[in-house]
């Protein structure tokens, strides 16, 4: 049975920590990321709102499922993975270091799948296969953006 009032915490928990990233990036994206180099494979900026907002609800939706399994490692790594998630928004746009944002990703990736392992739930799995596939996608972008413009 759904517990509904844990499913809506858990969405907008996600969809506030994507929301406040969104808010103090905005500014660097229409100033100082728009004059960097980017790759051809740069997706145009109006996608990363819809992208990132589903991605936020189906991390939501996973959450709820980890805090009701009461699986206290993989909450403790999903936590982490979305900490990390808060802080690479911060260390690309707000420190403009593409270098540091870089490597933090790379943990973000690890800490990702180190909370689908320990979830040991194939739902939690299914709903974070799209975020890792951004992901991996948004490091291979973080890296060319940090070459091109060393």
């Amino acid at each position: 049975m759904i517990i509904w009032w844990k499913l809506i915490v858990s969405i907008v928990i996600c969809l506030a920590v994507g929301g406040i990233a969104g808010f103090f990036t905005a500014n660097s994206v229409s100033g100082w990321y728009k004059d960097l180099n980017k790759p051809s494979f740069n997706p145009p900026n109006y996608l990363f709102g819809p992208v990132w907002t589903v991605l936020y609800i189906l991390m939501g939706v996973a959450l709820y499922f980890i805090w009701t399994s009461n699986n206290k490692t993989a909450l403790i790594f999903f936590i982490a993975q979305l900490v990390l998630n808060f802080a690479w928004s911060f260390l690309f746009f707000q420190l403009k270091n593409p270098l540091i944002a870089f490597i933090e990703i790379l943990i973000l990736l690890v800490v990702i799948i180190a909370t689908v392992i320990t979830a040991r739930n194939s739902v939690v799995t299914y709903l974070f296969i799209p975020y890792i596939l951004w992901v991996s996608f948004a490091t291979i972008l973080n890296a060319s953006i940090y070459w091109l413009n060393r």
